[in-house]
């Protein structure tokens, strides 16, 4: 009697677990009609890195390939901006390139680098507090000239350009090649991340592009793994089929990933 018992559990953890494999897999969760649902899935699916302390962040592009209108995404984007949800960031990784971070995640990110410039001895960490307090908390685009930074940090007290530099040499900010008086907001630690964004998407285009007809199902292709990148297989296609290099066509096996050759 206990041996049929502990059969029928292991039948239902059996189901159960093949019950959460199709939940997470891709071909099952990869177009929403709502983008807070999918930035919120897409949160929870961030992959675990390695030696990297970073809080998950979302690519516009992993959303258009996700939500039904594009449209529709930029305009929740927008609004969930300027309602201080999250932040829009602008990568050098492509030139249409943008990571969203939630605003909790992000100060979280912030108050990191922080601890460790203050374990660090610098000096002038108190530009941080006034960073988020005045900085974050009022300007919302992706980018800040010299002089508005300059303004709005002097409300914390008084800015020198030692505070600036800590600034940019903690990953907040970074410098835009056209304008030197013009500043892009970063996510701090995201250097090597965006490193392996890159030769992940080449990797992956590189592996389809080298098989008969440029295809694969996408249940089989997200099983791969990506040797160049720290990042897990599905953020990429989601990348790469919302940018327009990779499309999805339905077949009576599932979902076929292809090279878009249009």
């Amino acid at each position: 009697m206990e041996k049929h018992s502990n059969s029928k559990g292991k039948k239902r953890q059996r189901e159960e677990d093949n019950e959460t494999t199709e939940i997470l897999s891709l071909e099952n969760n990869l177009m929403f009609s709502d983008t807070l649902i999918a930035l919120r899935m897409m949160h929870g699916q961030f992959p675990k890195l390695d030696k990297i302390s970073i809080h998950p962040f979302i690519l516009r592009s992993q959303l258009y390939s996700s939500v039904y209108d594009r449209t529709q995404v930029d305009r929740d984007l927008e609004s969930m901006k300027e309602d201080k949800v999250l932040r829009i960031f602008k990568l050098n990784t492509g030139q249409d390139d943008h990571a969203i971070m939630f605003m909790e995640d992000y100060i979280n990110q912030v108050g990191i680098v922080e601890k460790r410039m203050e374990a660090k001895g610098k000096d002038d960490i108190m530009v941080f507090d006034w960073f988020k307090l005045y900085v974050i908390a009022s300007k919302l685009d992706p980018s800040i000239g010299h002089h508005e930074l300059c303004s709005l940090l002097s409300l914390g007290g008084k800015v020198k350009d030692e505070h600036i530099t800590l600034l940019i040499n903690a990953g907040l900010l970074t410098r835009q090649l056209i304008d030197p008086d013009m500043y892009w907001f970063a996510i701090p630690n995201i250097g090597s991340v965006l490193k392996g964004l890159s030769q992940g998407r080449k990797e992956l285009l590189s592996f389809l592009s080298r098989r008969k007809y440029t295809e694969m199902l996408l249940a089989l292709l997200e099983k791969k793994r990506l040797h160049m990148s720290p990042l897990d297989m599905r953020f990429h296609l989601r990348d790469l089929i919302g940018s327009g290099k990779l499309k999805t066509v339905p077949t009576p096996t599932g979902l076929l990933v292809r090279i878009n050759k249009d």
